[in-house]
């Protein structure tokens, strides 16, 4: 009698178990955001004007993550007591026509936002763009230079930061996109 029923219960213990998994498995509580996936960023084109003054700092990775070594380039050097506006620019260039990555960081404006920091004294950054919510985005800044000099600027793309923050990638939480870091020079 005791065999027969530990059989049953290991039965019961049985169909419970595949109750339960099936339940779970069959749930229709998916919070997944599918629309949301990263997104492969290969390039990023960070342009500056000043007048008829244009830099621009590129950033290209052509394969990704793959074995190919990026590729920086710097079309010259920023103007010593200028004011530059700038324009970032993030595209998939694995996809033909190549995919434009920042009108999808625009669309979820409040799900991202763009951290600028330099070494060089005498240049100040300043995000000119906002989120829906008033807080800052920086696909749109503004880049003054006061005096010669040289240095790195580094650009940081946060996915779900804190917002607001203050105004520093690493205390804004959320996961990195893209952060890139550009040799630059005042003259």
């Amino acid at each position: 009698m005791k065999i027969t029923n530990t059989i049953k219960i290991i039965k019961l213990l049985a169909i419970l178990f595949i109750s339960v998994f099936t339940f779970t498995a069959c749930s229709d509580d998916d919070d997944h955001d599918h629309d949301s996936e990263e997104e492969l960023i290969t390039t990023v084109n960070y342009t500056l004007t000043s007048g008829s003054d244009i830099v621009t700092l590129k950033f290209s990775d052509p394969d990704g993550d793959g074995a190919i070594e990026p590729i920086y380039e710097i079309s010259g050097d920023l103007t010593a007591n200028s004011t530059y506006t700038g324009m970032i620019e993030l595209l998939n260039e694995t996809e033909s026509p190549a995919e434009d990555i920042t009108e999808e960081v625009k669309e979820e404006a409040d799900e991202h936002e763009f951290f600028y920091t330099s070494n060089v004294s005498g240049l100040a950054i300043t995000k000119t763009d906002v989120d829906g919510n008033g807080n800052p985005l920086g696909v749109e800044t503004s880049l003054i230079t006061v005096g010669a000099g040289s240095g790195t600027l580094t650009i940081v793309l946060k996915h779900e930061p804190t917002k607001p923050n203050d105004g520093s990638s690493s205390s804004a939480g959320g996961s990195t996109d893209v952060e890139i870091t550009f040799d630059v020079t005042i003259n």
